[in-house]
């Protein structure tokens, strides 16, 4: 099934976004005032079992099932040099995932989570964007739609991550188009790259945005001028999943840059989400600042792929033991005043 069969009904979807279960979220938060600890203890642990318990609308929320669906796409901007590696690595990274060998695999079996890779359209690159929109309206309703296929009702959490070279160049231009300042804030290495490759995407990203700055400034548009495949199809997913009210633990800068537009739109967007890590890539911070996100943890990870979200993920599972397993004062017998 189709979740936006066009581009007023990924529209309407991202204005009218459901809401949590205040009652459920309500009935955790009493549990946790219960259990055989000193109220606010066990500190951000409580709070995600809450948040968790709103979305899943149960006082005792579970990871029984969770998934982690990694998107890959290719961009015509990186003929200019934005990347440290060539765009052939995109499909050779691919390649990796479907062989096990890469760290998403053994990060994601770590964490229990099922693995779906999808690959868009590799052969075919978005358009350079520096003078045309990466995408039609028809690419990037597709792209949306293809994220969105990987959510399903029943899914406990869905951890988002994306391949894509020269995806740290589009990611910088989403923000920058989406809540302004200047282009050198968003923009960083990337795969690795040098002060020179530095400037010269910078340089590439301000002539994109000199380009499209006529364009509508609706989320769809800013998407489809100078985004990705892979980028679109995580937008895709994150509304999807608000869709269904299933919770979202966000990977690194690339990812969370794909809700950036969204959240320019509906800033409600982001109330169903995790941010999992802060990346090395200078704009993720400044990113999370502005959605208002605070990270689980902060490894000096950039690799991409879900792979900080993953290690994030067993913080997540924790959190939501000891809130279902420990005991209550009145089940352990212990004096309630502690």
């Amino acid at each position: 099934m189709t979740s936006f069969a066009s581009i007023a009904a990924f529209e309407t979807t991202l204005a009218d976004l459901r809401e949590p279960d205040a009652g459920a979220a309500a009935d955790a938060r009493m549990r946790q005032a219960e259990l055989t600890k000193p109220a606010g203890s066990l500190g951000r642990l409580e709070e995600i079992a809450i948040f968790f318990a709103g979305w899943q609308g149960r006082a005792r929320p579970r990871i029984a099932r969770a998934r982690a669906a990694i998107f890959a796409g290719n961009h015509g901007v990186a003929v200019h040099g934005v990347s440290a590696f060539p765009p052939g690595v995109t499909a050779q990274m691919v390649a990796n995932f479907a062989r096990g060998g890469a760290a998403i695999n053994a990060l994601s079996e770590a964490a229990g989570l099922e693995l779906a890779i999808v690959a868009l359209d590799l052969d075919r690159p978005t358009a350079d964007f520096t003078v045309d929109a990466a995408m039609s309206a028809a690419e990037c309703l597709d792209a949306l739609n293809r994220g969105a296929a990987v959510v399903e009702a029943g899914l406990d959490l869905l951890v988002l991550g994306e391949m894509g070279i020269g995806n740290s160049t589009a990611a910088a231009a989403l923000c920058a188009r989406s809540f302004a300042g200047s282009v050198a804030e968003w923009t960083g290495p990337g795969t690795g790259v040098d002060g020179h490759g530095v400037a010269r995407k910078i340089a590439v990203i301000e002539q994109a945005l000199a380009f499209h700055c006529d364009a509508p400034r609706t989320a769809f548009e800013t998407l489809r001028r100078v985004g990705g495949r892979e980028i679109a199809a995580l937008a895709g997913a994150i509304l999807r999943a608000r869709q269904l009210r299933v919770p979202v633990l966000l990977d690194g800068f690339i990812c969370t840059a794909a809700i950036a537009p969204l959240a320019a739109e509906n800033p409600a967007i982001v109330d169903h989400c995790i941010a999992g890590h802060c990346s090395a890539e200078p704009g993720h911070r400044r990113l999370l600042a502005l959605l208002g996100l605070d990270p689980l943890l902060s490894l000096d990870m950039r690799l991409g792929e879900g792979s900080g979200a993953a290690v994030a993920a067993h913080i997540i599972r924790s959190a939501l033991a000891a809130h279902d397993r420990m005991a209550t004062f009145a089940e352990a017998a212990v004096s309630g005043s502690l």
